[in-house]
């Protein structure tokens, strides 16, 4: 069953199209729901160029905040990765217990030293990993987590969050805020690394 709890954000984007061309999004409103989805076993690359195993890498025991980006993105993917940065920089001396994932959906391009430039970008740090992978492992991934558009310029702003593993993920279409994010974590009981 799923439960759906609207959530304003107040949110306006300017987001540039195809063509350049500026295209007004309204995207107030986030949706909340929260849903059990199963982890596909793929292997992706970490932007360190470690090939490694996703089931693993979100079930390292700790809080997981996972959204969907590509590099060259110039309209929502900085919007959601501005949000994770201010996220990581919220969580203060907990951020290294709360583990940040941002999945290329651009894997032909995407490679782990361009993830890499494009974290620095963020400010981010060791608890935030951004993966690449093949074209397969990376749509299966997509389709596991109901956030397969078809190809990059159709995705949606998605961010999901799973407290522990085994839980259920709480998905968040639309541009959610840091302080969104924060209070889902808050109370839980983050494990240490």
């Amino acid at each position: 069953m799923r439960k759906t709890v609207r959530v304003m954000a107040g949110i306006l984007v300017l987001a540039g199209g195809l063509t350049g061309s500026a295209v007004m999004a309204d995207a107030s409103k986030v949706i909340r729901s929260t849903a059990q989805y199963t982890v596909p076993q793929v292997t992706l690359v970490r932007d360190d160029g470690k090939e490694v195993s996703l089931p693993d890498e979100l079930n390292d025991g700790r809080p997981v905040v996972m959204n969907f980006i590509f590099t060259t993105c110039n309209s929502i993917c900085p919007l959601l990765s501005q949000t994770l940065a201010r996220l990581q920089d919220a969580l203060g001396a907990e951020r290294d217990r709360v583990h940040i994932v941002s999945i290329s959906i651009d894997p032909e391009q995407d490679t782990p030293p361009r993830l890499t430039d494009y974290a620095r970008r963020y400010n981010a740090g060791p608890e935030w990993q951004h993966y690449t992978g093949t074209m397969q492992a990376i749509i299966a991934t997509a389709r596991a987590f109901n956030a397969y558009r078809g190809d990059k310029m159709s995705h949606t702003p998605l961010t999901l969050l799973r407290k522990a593993p085994g839980e259920k993920w709480i998905r968040f279409d639309g541009f959610v805020t840091a302080d969104e994010l924060l209070r889902e974590i808050k109370g839980v009981a983050i494990a240490s690394k």
